[in-house]
């Protein structure tokens, strides 16, 4: 993951969702499990650590044999990927391309569940022409061995992960497209995961957007908090969320090369907890914004505007943080979790489990979430529309007839629209933020036939 290589234009997303609740693994969240570290836990308190998620997915950067045995038998699926340099070898020969499957691939299946192999991380972008032209033929290659090899392998996809940089253009999102200096090695890789029905792999990191656009608007937008949204006068759609911005510039940029079909797969996204001076918005309540309302909003299933109705499968950047990591301090400031296995910070990932591995919901919210006494009508109005707007908000009863209804003021009825979206969103105190426009009460606001939900 390279920073410069991830930075963006910026862009314009959709509906914000809701969180709901979670049932152990969940098949569109991943992680990526980055090893530039010299203080990494073991495979097996790795494992551990990921059974007690709702994470379903791990990407690795290679091929840990270690971590790949320790997940055996888990239903966690693994991309492990290949690197860089062997892709000219495995492109010349495909005696080459058998004996990188049988070496790092055969010996693991059907033990562990490899679903895709990522030939090359950012290969597009590398600027090393030689190697951009191997690519595909070692997709290839390595795609016929594992068709000879049969049984579990010729199930495997195999793909390659890009950067937001082979779009050309990505703003609106209706405008996406490729760059002319990748597109025709694209339109050929394309058609190679069309016709093996593996899926396009991208890392869009709207932290990048911002840090090109450092405006108060641009950072609510970036982590799926209330904002005006940003309208695609192409498409005539409203974005509200970076991300589903940047998502759908590669969905048309897709349709553009006429490989619209082809799935998407977000092989990396996140947020750094902290980062050097100039690295503006590196914070861990940032990275817990982000990460958690993205959680919520693929745990929603509303999809994106261009493909409604269908999580992204996304993989989060990244397990643990990476000391080792060259350049600024957010490279080594992604992990969700601490190398002593605690949290960075709370994304809503973890589950528990009661029994014969029964898995327990989590509570919704404690207490109720509330306008604050120094907000604004203005902004208040602005979050009202904004919660009411939402997957999974039912703001019903402030409509005229509705239990809520009176008093008929700005601050009530907001103060009932934006507990139902804190509730609704998993209940933790972030979700109560309404850029400082609410607060948290543990006294219960009901009043009458009027129920807030919440005070648990």
């Amino acid at each position: 993951m390279e920073a410069e290589s991830r930075k963006l234009l910026l862009l314009a997303p959709i509906l914000l969702c809701c969180f709901v609740g979670i049932s152990g693994a969940q098949s569109y969240i991943g992680v990526n499990y980055g090893e530039v570290a010299d203080n990494l836990p073991s495979p097996d308190a790795t494992v551990r650590l990921l059974k007690s998620t709702s994470i379903s997915k791990v990407r690795l950067y290679g091929v840990d044999a270690g971590v790949i045995r320790a997940l055996a038998g888990t239903g966690i699926s693994l991309v492990v990927g290949v690197a860089n340099g062997e892709i000219p070898a495995i492109a010349a020969d495909p005696a080459a391309a058998a004996g990188w499957l049988a070496g790092n691939v055969l010996p693991f299946i059907p033990a562990s569940t490899i679903s895709v192999v990522a030939v090359g991380n950012e290969v597009l972008e590398s600027g090393d022409a030689a190697l951009a032209a191997a690519l595909l033929p070692a997709m290839q290659n390595l795609r016929a061995a594992a068709v000879a090899a049969g049984d579990g392998a010729a199930a495997i996809r195999f793909s390659t992960v890009n950067t937001m940089a082979v779009l050309a253009q990505s703003d609106p999102p209706s405008t996406g497209a490729f760059h002319a200096e990748v597109a025709a090695q694209l339109q050929q890789i394309l058609g190679f995961l069309s016709r093996t029905g593996a899926p396009f792999m991208i890392n869009p990191y709207p932290y990048f957007a911002y840090q090109s656009d450092p405006r108060p608007d641009t950072l609510a937008f970036c982590l799926f908090q209330p904002n005006a949204g940003r309208l695609d006068a192409g498409s005539r759609i409203r974005y509200t969320n970076m991300f589903d911005a940047q998502v759908d510039a590669v969905k048309s940029a897709l349709g553009r090369s006429g490989y619209g079909g082809v799935d998407i797969v977000v092989a990396e996204t996140g947020w750094p907890t902290k980062g050097d001076p100039t690295e503006a918005g590196a914070t861990v309540d940032n990275a817990r914004a982000y990460v958690s309302n993205l959680v919520a909003h693929l745990r929603s299933g509303v999809g994106t505007p261009l493909m409604p109705g269908k999580p992204v499968d996304t993989y989060l950047f990244a397990l643990y943080d990476e000391d080792l990591k060259p350049g600024p301090a957010s490279e080594r400031s992604f992990g969700l979790y601490h190398t002593d296995l605690s949290m960075a910070y709370d994304a809503g990932l973890t589950t528990t489990t009661s029994g014969a591995g029964a898995t327990v919901q989590p509570k919704g919210g404690s207490g109720w979430c509330v306008a604050s006494a120094g907000a604004t009508d203005a902004q208040l109005q602005t979050d009202m529309d904004y919660a009411c707007s939402q997957v999974g908000v039912d703001c019903g009863a402030i409509q005229p007839g509705g239990a809520c209804f009176q008093p008929n003021t700005v601050r009530a009825h907001a103060a009932y629209a934006m507990n139902q979206l804190y509730q609704a969103a998993g209940g933790h105190p972030w979700n109560c933020d309404f850029r400082q426009s609410a607060t948290l009460t543990s006294s219960n606001p009901s009043y009458g036939s009027c129920v807030f939900t919440g005070g648990q």
